[in-house]
């Protein structure tokens, strides 16, 4: 498989270059094609954006304004809603060319605000401008705020978006949005204003966006998810859901109850480990068998804790889904679960004693100990 930082390219340079003489015909093609090429095959994705930002500072003219005009006329004038697989092409630029050119305008555009608000809005429909206009909302939040607030009624779907992810406080890859990560007030309304939105694209961006908030600001998350949750849709119930699972994962008492997950009344009739001694690469087998001591029926969400080895002997908790179920008075619960221990990038394996926790409803029910064996 082609490496993914090479959709910066030879023909997307090539493209940009041939758009923007296109609109100013003393660009230098030569020499900004030369300036990236010379490099490009050497860096990682971030880095040949960046290389491409560099080039366009030089070669494009000093005055923004003008080079606003060249970037607005070189977008492709009519981009599909479908934006996957999108590219530079005769028409005009779109794809991943965009990125660059959003990084460019909120590096260089600051000193013409409404110009720069412009072009982002225009460029997000072409690709996406949720980290350029991050520049922004750093360096201004109420006037970005100010601006994209009537974004969220606007006919693209991906301009609402725009407002929710390129707000939120932790987007991957990004830096942090210290103004709404202290306090998340300030963007609340625009998810309000979102979390009915007719496409689940933009839905999906609010719900990361309510996690965000979650991991610093907990209860005003659940106290959120519980005042949304009334008469909401089952789309809408989808979302927040999905907006308040690491506060599900972590056993949080306000967000498990918003969904009905309260004290469960159960006893562990059986929680077993049927592989006590573990080969890296192997599987974890184990089981369960839960009796309802309640008289009423009741919700449940069976999870597992993985408290995996460190250097040091310590242990660090992970949590997994395991399943939901509606418990009738009196009846039983018989699971079986196989979870593979596996090598991956974003963890070190330790040879030694590590243990296995059952939590319902976020309340632990057990803990077992196995041994792991990394050869």
């Amino acid at each position: 498989m082609e490496p993914f930082k090479n959709v910066f390219n030879v023909d997307l340079v090539a493209g940009m270059a041939g758009h923007f003489q296109a609109h100013e015909p003393a660009f230098d093609v030569k020499g900004f094609t030369a300036r990236i090429l010379k490099d490009l095959d050497q860096l990682e994705l971030k880095e040949r954006s960046s290389l491409i930002v560099d080039a366009m500072a030089e070669f494009l003219p000093a005055d923004f304004k003008a080079t606003a005009e060249i970037l607005m006329a070189s977008l492709h004038p009519d981009p599909p809603d479908d934006l996957y697989g999108i590219a530079v092409s005769d028409q005009g630029i779109a794809g991943w060319a965009i990125m660059p050119m959003g990084e460019f305008v909120g590096l260089h555009g600051q000193d013409h605000f409404r110009i720069s608000m412009s072009l982002l809005k225009a460029m997000t429909s072409r690709f996406t401008s949720e980290s350029a206009i991050r520049h922004f909302f750093a360096a201004d939040p109420a006037k970005t705020l100010k601006v994209v607030k009537p974004w969220v009624k606007d006919r693209n779907r991906h301009v609402r978006r725009l407002v929710s992810e390129g707000s939120r406080p932790l987007l991957p890859w990004s830096p942090k949005l210290t103004a709404f990560v202290e306090d998340p007030g300030l963007i609340l309304p625009l998810l309000e204003a979102l979390r009915h939105d007719g496409e689940e694209y933009v839905r999906r961006s609010v719900a990361n966006s309510l996690n965000d908030i979650a991991k610093n600001q907990p209860d005003l998350v659940a106290e959120t998810a519980t005042r949304w949750l009334d008469g909401a849709s089952k789309d809408e119930q989808r979302m927040i859901r999905h907006g308040c699972r690491t506060l599900l994962k972590q056993g949080h008492p306000g967000a498990l109850s918003a969904f009905g997950y309260n004290q469960a009344d159960v006893e562990v009739e059986a929680f077993d480990v049927s592989t006590p001694e573990v080969q890296l690469g192997e599987k974890l087998v184990f089981d369960l068998k839960l009796k309802s001591t309640s008289d009423q029926q009741q919700p449940l969400m069976i999870d597992f804790i993985i408290h995996h080895r460190k250097a040091n002997g310590a242990t660090s908790p992970k949590v997994f889904k395991w399943k939901t179920v509606n418990l009738k008075p009196g009846a039983v619960v018989s699971a079986q679960k196989s979870h593979a221990i596996k090598p991956i990038t974003t963890r070190v394996y330790y040879t030694g004693e590590h243990f296995l926790e059952l939590q319902v409803n976020g309340q632990s029910m057990g803990k077992l100990s196995f041994t792991l064996d990394c050869p």
